[in-house]
């Protein structure tokens, strides 16, 4: 079982930076597919961005195409988020998500495995 722990979030202003890591535990990182969320209060959760096991495809929501790169390492058994060009939208607890690897596509939903959040604050 792979146990996910985020990190990296915190306050910023519109335009700035951050980027986030997330690092799991468990022998068998590398057959995973891993993802970013968000959830804004009063929001559903929404799909960011995904990364196929091997790293070798990304999908990006169109909200955060051009401005968000995810990124893994699977020696460090991380996955990454940076965001650039922030804005005060892009406040929300941010989570990253696995899921068993099945198929050599980035997978939007059917993740069954979260962390627990990291809230991001954009400042105007």
């Amino acid at each position: 079982q792979v146990q996910l722990v985020e990190s990296g979030g915190g306050l910023v202003q519109a335009g700035g930076s951050l980027r986030l890591s997330c690092t799991a535990s468990g022998r068998i990182y590398s057959y995973y597919d891993m993802g970013w969320f968000r959830q804004a209060p009063g929001k559903e959760r929404e799909f960011l961005a995904g990364i196929t096991s091997g790293g070798g495809r990304t999908d990006y929501a169109d909200s955060v195409k051009g401005r968000f790169a995810i990124s893994r390492d699977n020696a460090k058994k991380t996955v990454y988020l940076q965001m650039n060009s922030l804005k005060p939208e892009d406040t929300a607890v941010y989570y990253c998500a696995a899921a068993v690897a099945r198929a050599p596509v980035v997978r939007r939903g059917g993740y069954d495995l979260w962390g627990q959040g990291t809230q991001v604050t954009v400042s105007s």
